[in-house]
Formats: C-alpha cells, structure tokens, sequence
C-alpha cells in the first residue's frame, strides 16, 4: 500500500524509455557480471550490484537490531517493548498497520516515520537480490520459492500499465494505496522492465518514503479524530487495519488459486 500526493510536472522522457535496450544491455551486464571461475555465488556476491545490495541490506539489518537491543538494554521496558512491537507489526502487516500501532501508542512522527522507512528499506534491499538470484538460479531457498513466484506473477500483472509510464509509472505504483503496489513487488516489476539497479532502488525507495510520509499524516489526523471519542477508538482502528490487510491476503490468495484451476 502507498499514499497519494499531488504531482507536479511529470517529464515527457520518463513514459518513453526504451525496455527493450534496457533489457538487452541489463541482460549482457548480467553475464559480465557473473564470474566464470570459482564459486559463482561467491563471486556474485561480491561483484554484482545485487549483490552489493544483498550485503547492505543485511548490514542494515544487523544496525538495526543492534539499535533495538541497546534499547531493550538501556531505556525503560516500556519505550522498548513498543519499538519491538511497531517493528513486529510492520514487518507482519505492514506500514499501515505498523504506523496505526505507532499513533496508537503515542508514538510521534519522528520515531514512526523512520522506522517505517527502515523495516521498508531493509525488506526491498534484501528481498530483490534474493529474488534476483533465484530467477538465475544462482541461489534456491526453497521456503522463498513460493513467495517469490507470488511476488512475480503480481509483478507480472501490473507490469504493462507500469511499462506504459515508465519510472514515473513505477514510482506512482510504490506510491499509491493500492492491494499488491508495495515497494517489493515494484521492485520485481523494475527488474522485469529491465531498469539497472541503482534507478530501480531510487524509484522504488523513493516512491516508499513518500508514501509513508503520506499514511504517516493521514493515519494520525485520523487517530486524533477518532481518539477525540473514544479512549479505545484508536485500538480498534489498528485491529481493523490488520484485520483488512489479513482478509485482504487471504482474498488475493482466494482469486488467484481459483483462477489457476479454471
């Protein structure tokens, strides 16, 4: 999901990028990319961008769970127990729910909005290499195999009407408060549409911040009005948001093995 801002003047050139070139130079990028010697996975993970981006999402990672454990060690039980639990929240249900659980718990901008950005940033930056490696078949994680044929075929559905826009295609997808238009799946539509890595992630993270900034001042405009009449209006308003995001999972899951058996 994202939030809608209004856009300013959009550039003509960013609809007309040629996919095909992109594909045929990101394709022989690729091969050059990939060692010919020696342990070919090794050799991606150092060499490659997605592989770089694999090792700074796993860095990001750890700087994070380090920057929670001091927390846990050295601020009242109280303050880092919600942090776990706003963390846990996003990474479960997402960043509606995770910055519903945030107002909800009197959590400021300063602190949702940053980790919300974080748990996003870290997520893209460390399921799109994966994905990556898995489509050459360098890396096979048999428990992701089924979450990234998911990811893809919800790639794959959007991709003609992000083709159309080109990067301001991409990021409006990452943007807008849609089921399935998060920053990972517009990650994996990035890398079908042949977009080199370092503008795929400047879109997609992009495009991620926005819209946090964007549920960050909605959602809370909107805890305020509802808290204003009830102590316990907000709550349930969190339990709502995970209750839509679970029937909603369970509905696209629904449609889509029906849709295979017909």
């Amino acid at each position: 999901m994202g939030s809608a801002f209004a856009l300013g003047m959009i550039p003509n050139w960013a609809g007309n990028v040629d996919i095909e070139a992109v594909d045929e130079e990101t394709e022989q990028s690729i091969h050059e990319s990939i060692p010919e010697r020696g342990n070919p996975l090794k050799g991606t993970l150092l060499m490659s961008p997605e592989g770089r981006l694999l090792l700074t999402g796993a860095a990001l990672a750890f700087i994070y769970i380090f920057w929670l454990g001091i927390k846990l060690l050295f601020s009242p039980p109280e303050e880092s127990q919600l942090l776990i639990g706003i963390t846990a929240t996003g990474l479960l249900f997402g960043r509606a729910a995770a910055m519903a659980y945030g107002y909800t718990v009197e959590m400021e901008h300063r602190t949702v909005i940053p980790i919300c950005i974080v748990i996003e940033t870290i997520l893209v930056l460390i399921f799109y290499p994966l994905f990556v490696f898995s489509w050459r078949h360098l890396l096979v994680i048999k428990w992701l195999k089924n979450i990234f044929e998911r990811t893809q075929r919800a790639a794959e559905t959007h991709k003609d009407k992000v083709q159309r826009y080109g990067v301001i295609g991409l990021f409006l997808f990452v943007w807008f408060p849609f089921w399935m238009t998060g920053p990972v799946v517009g990650s994996v539509i990035g890398f079908l549409l042949g977009l080199r890595v370092w503008l795929n992630m400047t879109v997609v993270l992009a495009g991620t911040s926005a819209a946090i900034v964007g549920w960050a001042f909605f959602l809370r405009q909107l805890h305020d009005q509802v808290a204003s009449h009830s102590s316990y209006a907000a709550m349930v308003l969190m339990i709502l948001l995970i209750l839509i995001v679970i029937i909603g999972h369970l509905l696209h899951r629904t449609l889509r093995n029906n849709k295979h058996k017909m």
